[in-house]
């Protein structure tokens, strides 16, 4: 039995990571980057969709096609490296990540922009850290490599964007941007934005028909991802309303990805693995409590369950039937 359930959890892996492989894929492409860009970066507000892909989206985006745990070699990637590396924390694959020419430029001043998949909102910490931490490092590793020395007036402005798959009621169908603004404590300065604006994490959650912000980007991802339309459906919304014609290439994608999320909850193909994981925990609370005698908040510490994660936990503990 264990070994069938091994294999189980195995093949729901393999599964996800095909999966989030495909999701990649067609976020990459540079018809569908250019709707992210146009309606999240204030860059490229004024610019048709066309325009980006064809004169601002630089090369091809860099892709990571599996996700490197840290201290692991074997790091496969299409493109420029998409991986910052450093002594103590090993490998940090970004999902996409791509130069963008900062539209009228005369200087041809350049971004960095970062794309992640997330089915996930809620991964145990605050997903907009980790976006920070992502545009820190994406800053921090640019010197060497677009500037030396001193000089800082070279950094290129970086963007995280998180494209969320199955985000809390709360926040679907919402993008929410987090940046650096000037803020006058004593007296009145005014600082050129270029100096302090550097980076913006940008959370694009996305959700389903029935809300009245369901429109532009938001419904074209979910256009893309769910799997309540069919291929043709999905073909004829891109092409009437968002000027995208279903190439092969992009059709293939988009079908590679349905199909490994079938037989999987919609926007849940991690849901079955957490499930799992939560029985778990709960029996071995359970245990702890029982025949250690700890109490609820000795037991999570022992099991090392974040703070963040605990509520959930005490509820389920309080009412095992809703596992």
């Amino acid at each position: 039995m264990a070994a069938v359930t091994a294999e189980k959890s195995s093949s729901t892996i393999d599964k996800k990571a095909a999966y989030d492989a495909a999701c990649k894929r067609v976020l990459s492409e540079k018809t569908i980057l250019a709707w992210i860009m146009k309606s999240c970066l204030e860059e490229y507000y004024n610019c048709s969709t066309e325009e980006i892909a064809k004169e601002y989206i630089e090369g091809q985006p860099q892709i990571g096609k599996v996700p490197v745990a840290p201290q692991e070699d074997g790091t496969v990637i299409q493109g420029m490296d998409t991986s910052d590396k450093s002594l103590t924390e090993g490998n940090i694959t970004y999902d996409i990540r791509f130069y963008a020419l900062l539209p009228h430029s005369k200087e041809r001043i350049r971004l960095i922009i970062n794309i992640e998949a997330q089915l996930k909102f809620y991964p145990g910490y605050p997903l907009t850290k980790r976006g920070i931490y992502y545009c820190s490092r994406m800053i921090s590793s640019q010197y060497g490599r677009e500037f030396t020395k001193s000089h800082y007036e070279s950094i290129k402005k970086v963007y995280s964007v998180w494209i969320c798959m199955s985000p809390p009621d709360s926040r679907k169908n919402t993008i929410t941007r987090y940046r650096m603004a000037e803020e006058n404590l004593v007296g009145r300065v005014r600082e050129d934005v270029q100096n302090y604006d550097l980076l913006s994490v940008v959370m694009v959650c996305l959700g389903g028909p029935d809300d009245p912000n369901y429109g532009g980007v938001l419904k074209l991802l979910d256009t893309l991802f769910t799997t309540r339309t069919s291929m043709d459906e999905k073909r004829k919304s891109l092409k009437d309303e968002f000027q995208i014609e279903m190439t092969q290439h992009l059709e293939s994608e988009v079908s590679s990805m349905c199909n490994w999320s079938d037989g999987i909850e919609e926007r849940g193909i991690e849901k079955g693995i957490e499930k799992g994981r939560e029985t778990t925990i709960i029996k071995a609370l359970g245990n702890l409590m029982k025949n250690l005698g700890l109490t609820l908040e000795s037991a999570m510490e022992a099991l090392d369950i974040p703070e963040a994660e605990r509520d959930t936990y005490a509820k389920l503990l309080k009412n095992p039937g809703s596992l």
